[in-house]
């Protein structure tokens, strides 16, 4: 049975508050100049080990799953993790007051699980329902809760204090959380990550272009949450203006 206090985003979530907590005694050596990341320092250096196993393991893999995998494979997969993810929009819906989207992905959530075969094939698209994406950190954003500081977590990759706690709640409310078996249950987790390590093969080649692909990373996360939390009411031009600022500044931490 599915244990939340054992559960490793339970324990991610304490390191956070941990870390945030720390963040109040970090010394004026360990401040970087984004505010948004008071503990770049380190943050680096998780980025280097994350990047490292990417590079070494988990790239090569997702290239090779590519190659070898029939595209309409792969479409199914996709459509089968985010059908079994529908839960968690649908409650989020509900708790950000958006009531009309939460009918129509209660539709559409209903509709492929039945008609699309567990999700396998996606009716609900053609049918005109819209695929919306809300999680616990966004609602906790609608609430009014700022992000916190950024972190990079090992093997985990970048969160902020806020989306590291809406994590926990995310996961809990899947319904492969509840699943009995343990190896069925982190099988699926597992893939889950490795799947959209493989849609994302298509950024590696401006990541690898950008002056400093970390503080790029960080720019595109807390931009795309931004813009989730205010569902695109965010000016392009902001946008714009710090990518481009991120992509030319060159690494300075030795």
């Amino acid at each position: 049975m599915f244990t939340a206090l054992n559960h490793p985003f339970v324990r991610l979530s304490f390191a956070l508050l941990a870390l945030s907590t720390l963040s109040a005694c970090a010394s004026t050596s360990m401040r970087a100049a984004d505010p948004r990341d008071p503990f770049e320092p380190i943050n680096r250096v998780s980025y280097a080990v994350n990047d490292g196993l990417d590079r070494a393991l988990i790239r090569p893999s997702a290239k090779v799953y590519r190659a070898v995998t029939p595209t309409f494979v792969q479409i199914g997969v996709t459509n089968v993790f985010s059908n079994a993810k529908y839960p968690v929009t649908l409650v989020n819906n509900a708790l950000q007051g958006k009531f009309s989207a939460a009918a129509s992905d209660t539709g559409r959530f209903l509709l492929n699980t039945t008609v699309g075969i567990g999700g396998l094939f996606d009716p609900a698209t053609a049918a005109g329902l819209d695929r919306h994406d809300e999680d616990f950190g966004q609602t906790f954003g609608v609430w009014g809760i700022g992000a916190g500081p950024y972190f990079v977590v090992p093997l985990f990759g970048p969160t902020t204090l806020r989306d590291g706690l809406g994590s926990v709640a995310d996961d809990i409310a899947e319904p492969r959380s509840h699943l009995e078996d343990d190896s069925t249950r982190w099988s699926l987790w597992m893939f889950d990550k490795f799947e959209t390590r493989v849609r994302l093969l298509d950024a590696d080649a401006v990541l690898d272009r950008s002056g400093d692909p970390y503080a790029f990373v960080r720019s595109a996360y807390l931009q795309r949450r931004e813009y989730q939390v205010r569902d695109g009411n965010v000016p392009t031009e902001d946008l714009e203006s710090e990518f481009s600022e991120e992509e030319s500044t060159p690494d300075s931490t030795p």
